[in-house]
């Protein structure tokens, strides 16, 4: 007899390819109605893809070339935010056909993580310079027209991931001193606070979900490297390992839910255009 835990335990399987290979790149939406944008190649890029659950088309560009920037949103209503060259505070609204710059992070950052939608965005961590790239604790508060200073992180780090809503979300793994983590914090819409962490410490890490009870952490560099494709479901106490992606990756855009979740691209062991759905 089988019993429904509420823990994901599905699988990947391979989706449509980007049409541009790239790592370091942001992603919103659905499983079946997704966008992916910037990135490098290297260099930095702007392109932007919207898939449709099954192959990616090449939209309007972002006005500003960037990788390792957040996103938020859906494949009609994006944000996208922060990045390198080489700390970018630019934020820029996808309205389904354009990009449209609005009012700047007040921390310029990259390899930051963001969580919610267009007009109600979380943005989290990174690293802020100049010169030398300083892990950041720093999370704002998009209402639509502008960038809020609220509640630090615990935990400085960049290179981490990031899932949920602009009230209710999560942040896990990353970089920090010593280098990779498997903390995970919970945010209300006032305060950060530390859960339970992943099984697997990693950087470089992607996620998917609707809430900070219920996502799904990809990918990233273990420690010690190689990369790695293990995947994490998280329930709102515990993470459960799950099954790897099918190409162990870093850097990866995700979009989705915990029990539908898309990844695609990333580095591993070279710039990749692999997307996979987690079923």
């Amino acid at each position: 007899e089988e019993f429904n835990t509420g823990v994901a335990v599905g699988a990947w399987s391979t989706g449509g390819d980007l049409n541009t290979a790239r790592s370091q790149l942001a992603g919103a939406g659905t499983q079946t109605a997704a966008l992916a944008f910037g990135g490098t190649l290297p260099p930095q890029s702007a392109l932007t893809e919207t898939y449709n659950g099954s192959a990616w088309t090449e939209v309007n560009d972002l006005n500003t070339a960037r990788n390792g920037l957040a996103g938020a949103g859906t494949n009609t209503a994006a944000l996208a935010f922060g990045g390198s060259p080489p700390y970018l505070a630019v934020t820029e609204s996808w309205n389904g056909t354009n990009w449209t710059e609005l009012n700047d992070l007040n921390t310029a950052r990259f390899l930051l993580a963001g969580a919610g939608t267009n007009t109600a965005a979380l943005g989290f961590g990174g690293y802020t310079g100049p010169p030398v790239p300083v892990h950041a604790a720093v999370t704002e508060s998009w209402n639509g027209t502008s960038w809020t200073e609220v509640n630090d992180l615990n935990t400085a780090r960049g290179q981490l991931g990031g899932a949920g809503t602009q009230t209710s979300a999560l942040a896990f793994g990353g970089n920090q001193p010593p280098p990779r983590s498997a903390l995970t914090e919970s945010w209300n819409g006032t305060n950060w606070t530390e859960v339970n962490d992943l099984n697997t410490a990693r950087e470089s890490i992607a996620g998917a979900g609707a809430d900070n009870t219920s996502a799904l952490a990809f990918g990233g560099v273990p420690s010690p490297v190689p990369l790695t494709g293990a995947t994490e479901s998280w329930n709102g106490t515990n993470w459960t390992e799950v099954n790897d992606l099918n190409t162990a990756r870093q850097s990866m855009g995700g979009a989705g839910t915990n029990i539908a979740a898309l990844a695609f691209g990333g580095f591993g062991p070279s710039y990749s255009a692999a997307t996979e759905e987690f079923t």
